[in-house]
């Protein structure tokens, strides 16, 4: 049984703390430099702390039928969260993640072991690079959770990063990715022309209040070639514990705005959270 007291380390990049939930036997909070990465409860992988984690998931349940087996690859890693919710949810499916910080890698395997035969293969890489080596068509969802510290990296969202994306995906597969932007939103502005230059289909998930440009926050980016259920998936998130709203069609065209596609030249990582956003500060 993993000892509930505090662990903290040294990674690969940044000082990484997995911190006990005195709430829940054994649920861990991990954080890199002081911004919350990741929250597992090693009992109960369904459960989802963080909101656009939730999101995520709302998702990846949706994407086919319940139970269905699915090829998902996640870039970022964290402390596995949604991967251990997909082995629990859908068992059988075959998952890589790719993880740039393989101390980070370490330190959860050793305190925060996935179950025996989950179907989780660890690769520590640049999430791009793998991107790039890996095969046509090889993935039903790829899921994008990959910060920097606190902030998205620059090469991972561009035009060509996108069309990356778009290869590796099956003829239905699902783009997720989540991001973080406030008013005036040009980053996620940015983010969500760049994906439908690529994509036939675009959703976005935010609280209302992110949406109204009233707080710093996360945003789902789903993207796809087949049609998306924007009623069915607009009522699962409206009636979350955190409420979100979802935004799809003219609404959202209208949000974009006249913002252009990202090329690699001239990619920029996302802002940098205000002091106090996602616990900083």
């Amino acid at each position: 049984m993993t000892e509930s007291i505090p662990v903290a380390r040294a990674v690969d990049h940044g000082f990484a703390k997995l911190m006990p939930d005195v709430d829940r036997e054994r649920a861990w909070l991990l954080t890199v430099d002081g911004a919350p990465q990741s929250y597992v409860d090693l009992d109960e992988p369904t459960h989802l702390e963080f909101e656009y984690a939730r999101r995520l998931g709302h998702v990846l349940d949706t994407v086919a039928e319940p139970g269905r087996a699915l090829d998902v690859l996640h870039l970022g890693g964290g402390a596995l969260t949604l991967p251990r919710y997909v082995a629990a949810t859908r068992p059988g499916s075959r998952q890589d993640v790719v993880e740039a910080d393989r101390g980070l890698l370490d330190l959860v395997g050793e305190h925060l072991p996935l179950p025996v035969g989950a179907g989780i293969a660890l690769h520590a890489a640049d999430a791009r690079a793998w991107l790039e080596a890996a095969p046509d068509a090889c993935a039903d969802v790829l899921v994008a959770d990959v910060f920097g510290g606190s902030r998205v990296p620059a090469h991972l969202t561009s035009l060509a990063y996108a069309e990356q994306a778009e290869r590796v995906l099956r003829g239905d597969g699902v783009y997720l990715a989540n991001l973080a932007d406030a008013a005036p939103f040009a980053f996620l502005r940015s983010q969500l022309a760049t994906f439908r230059a690529v994509f036939e289909e675009l959703a976005l998930i935010a609280e209302p209040a992110v949406l109204r440009g009233r707080r710093f926050g996360n945003a789902v980016l789903v993207a796809s070639h087949r049609p998306l259920d924007p009623a069915a998936l607009s009522r699962r998130v409206a009636s979350d514990a955190f409420p979100a709203r979802l935004e799809h069609g003219p609404a959202l065209r209208d949000f974009i705005g006249g913002a252009a596609p990202v090329r690699d030249e001239e990619a920029v990582p996302s802002p940098v959270p205000p002091q106090g956003a996602f616990g900083i500060g």
